[in-house]
């Protein structure tokens, strides 16, 4: 099962929704600048470090414990964000001012940090050496996820070369081919966090290599995602026993997560002001920050796994209750915060009517 669980993460890190947001990032980066890092990264460990203080003392959490169930809370779902921003930005609504791209480009570092923060501290949780060792093999994971996805980026870029019979297909086919080689390949290496970085990484430059030819990859790659995503979500939900469920643990579990979420958009409130935007436009930003899914599908019962593995029942009730937390903050927030982009989107978003399509997807808006 776990095994499959890698394959859910490869597929999610290479998935549509992620090549969409990842397109974003370098003109984001150029016209946004500091709001784009403030936001991919302050919620992300506000939210983690409230969810932490909050399992140990509310649910009786070790502090180790405490923090991977906070990184895994942490990250925003693409999955519900990407395909929001882009029914948005088709219609105009705050193009001007980027707020749909910056979105977009902001998840993508978010889920980055997210995941890389729960490998370093699943590591610390399990591990018998010392807590600088445990800290530095995180970074050494960063790295070498970067390097080894910047490497198979610009292989990627170039190979097979533009003038091949069904490049499409054979760039769709190296895509998912390196990604499920990185993901099981960082397992097998000791490296757990390396491999969806390193996914993230390689899509991204080979996307920007690509050019305009990059949607037709998406489309394929699509068609794998909607394959596997039922089964992603499928094997959270079957770990996940509701009559087994003591209705004391749902309430601590349910007022821990609506704490850290709470927390989480007022965090995000104050990282997009004085950038420029109104205050209908922060408030969007806020909300639209809050669904979570593909990411706690992923990573959720990872936890939990390793429990086992492991063979210790305390250990394995740490994992349940992280696992419980995930499912939970995937069935209320998902279509909670889709419905609130939704309909949030219209109202409190400038439309820009005199805009031309080119413009509407994003290659052109006002820096804020």
């Amino acid at each position: 099962m776990l095994k499959r669980k890698h394959l859910g993460l490869c597929l999610c890190m290479s998935s549509e929704d992620y090549i969409s947001m990842l397109t974003f990032i370098f003109q984001a980066l150029k016209k946004l600048k500091g709001v784009c890092v403030r936001l991919s990264m302050g919620p992300c460990l506000v939210e983690a470090c409230t969810s932490a203080l909050l399992a140990h003392f509310l649910m009786g959490l070790p502090w180790q414990w405490g923090f991977i169930l906070g990184f895994v809370l942490g990250a925003v779902s693409p999955a519900v964000v990407v395909p929001s921003m882009l029914l948005l930005q088709a219609g105009g609504y705050g193009v001007e001012k980027g707020v749909p791209t910056l979105l977009m480009a902001a998840g993508s570092f978010d889920d980055i940090l997210a995941i890389t923060g729960f490998n370093t501290c699943l590591g610390m949780a399990f591990s018998t050496g010392s807590t600088v060792f445990n800290v530095l093999r995180g970074i050494l994971e960063v790295v070498i996820g970067v390097a080894t996805g910047s490497l198979l980026g610009f292989f990627n870029q170039y190979f097979p070369s533009s003038d091949q019979d069904k490049l499409v297909w054979k760039r769709a086919f190296l895509v998912l081919g390196f990604s499920v080689l990185a993901v099981f390949s960082s397992v097998n290496f000791g490296f757990p966090g390396s491999g969806g970085l390193c996914t993230l990484v390689m899509a991204f430059l080979a996307g920007m290599g690509w050019s305009n030819k990059k949607a037709e990859v998406e489309k394929i790659i699509a068609v794998a995602w909607d394959i596997f995503q039922p089964l992603l979500f499928g094997l959270i939900g079957a770990e996940v026993s509701i009559a087994s469920l003591r209705p004391e643990t749902v309430g601590l579990c349910v007022a821990t997560l609506g704490i850290a979420v709470l927390i989480r958009i007022l965090t995000t409130f104050l990282m997009v002001c004085f950038a420029g935007f109104n205050i209908k436009e922060k408030i969007f930003i806020s909300f639209a920050w809050l669904p979570k899914a593909t990411v706690q599908a992923a990573i959720g019962s990872v936890a939990l796994d390793t429990a086992r593995s492991h063979g210790e029942k305390e250990l394995e009730e740490y994992g349940m209750d992280v696992l419980t937390v995930a499912f939970l903050s995937i069935l209320i927030t998902a279509p909670i915060g889709s419905l609130l982009i939704g309909l949030l989107g219209p109202k409190l978003l400038q439309k820009f009517e005199h805009q031309n399509q080119d413009e509407v997807q994003g290659e052109t808006f006002q820096p804020v």
